[in-house]
């Protein structure tokens, strides 16, 4: 992620609210190349959300740049502290005493593990929105728009790892082998679901790793769904929720494989159903972030592949 100017750290993500707002689109692409404004994002008013109604979850997957990434403190470029201070940027994330605002209307949760549902790892963080650590993520600016413009209670729940690819480690469910040709004349299949190593060259035997196709995919969806099945003890007081959407931000270890970079669109339809169905969500929104180190008017190589892919999976009317 390049950061520079007022396009900063984690606040890439947070006119999403409006992007959602205004568009009716069940399947939107975010290019975060260009910059944000948040002058009219209100300070948060320290109240509750009418808990009368159902909680309104955001599920947020995919590598990465999903992760808490944004430093905070520093006087220099780059650093939240430095953007809200000397910058004057972001004031709805401080208040009157120059301390972190905190949402009472919007739960930040993030669960991650590698692997399946059994594979190591747990909760994260639990916790209002707020800024706490030493690093911010993309849930701060989503957190704060949504919490503004929604009445209802907020719940951003992150559930992803790093060094993780579309077309192998979250291979959406039911997702059949395919033959590639790369540049270089040699004819690859790939990885359907369930297959235990992600390429090997036609006409040859499949090698087998403890590892398999949909892997992350299965486990990113399982821990997610422990959160929701315990929602008490994640947002306090609720009792019901509805899945409003989806925001996936991915795509750089796909570029790695040119088998894995041509399919991604088609992967990242089906990912979409999958989702869909997995949390009973038919009509929730599904918002798809580009990798900033891609360059939108010019890509090139796989990364064009990729971008091309997100683009014209936006463009489909079957979504």
């Amino acid at each position: 992620m390049q950061v520079t100017g007022r396009n900063k750290n984690a606040i890439l993500l947070e006119s999403l609210v409006k992007i959602l707002r205004l568009f009716p689109a069940a399947v939107l692409v975010v290019f975060l190349a260009l910059p944000i404004v948040a002058a009219d994002v209100p300070d948060p008013d320290g109240k509750p959300a009418d808990m009368a109604k159902p909680v309104k979850v955001f599920i947020i997957m995919g590598q990465s740049n999903t992760l808490e990434m944004g430093g905070v403190a520093g006087d220099k470029e780059g650093k939240l502290e430095f953007a809200v201070k000397k910058e004057s940027l972001y004031p709805f994330m401080v208040d009157d005493d120059g301390n972190w605002t905190t949402r009472k209307d919007v739960r930040n949760v993030h669960t991650m593990g590698s692997g399946g549902p059994g594979g190591r790892g747990g909760v994260r963080r639990n916790d209002w929105l707020t800024v706490s650590g030493g690093k911010i993520g993309i849930e701060q600016g989503i957190g704060h728009q949504l919490g503004t413009y929604l009445d209802e209670p907020v719940l951003i729940l992150k559930s992803s790892i790093g060094n993780r690819s579309l077309g192998w480690d979250l291979l959406p469910p039911g997702s059949g082998r395919y033959e590639y040709t790369e540049k270089g004349g040699k004819t690859y299949v790939y990885a359907g679901s369930g297959d235990t190593f992600d390429r090997w060259e036609k006409g040859t035997e499949s090698s087998s790793v403890n590892w398999h196709a949909g892997v992350q995919y299965e486990g990113d969806v399982a821990r997610a769904k422990s959160v929701l099945a315990k929602l008490g003890e994640f947002y306090p007081d609720a009792t019901k929720y509805e899945v409003a959407g989806f925001i996936w931000w991915q795509g750089d270890k796909d570029r790695y494989k040119e088998g894995h970079a041509a399919q991604y669109g088609k992967n990242l339809v089906a990912l979409i159903a999958s989702l869909r169905k997995d949390f009973d969500a038919p009509d929730a929104k599904f918002v798809c972030a580009t990798l900033g180190q891609t360059e939108k008017d010019n890509p090139t190589g796989n990364e064009k592949m990729i971008i091309d892919g997100m683009f014209s999976m936006a463009m489909s009317r079957k979504l």
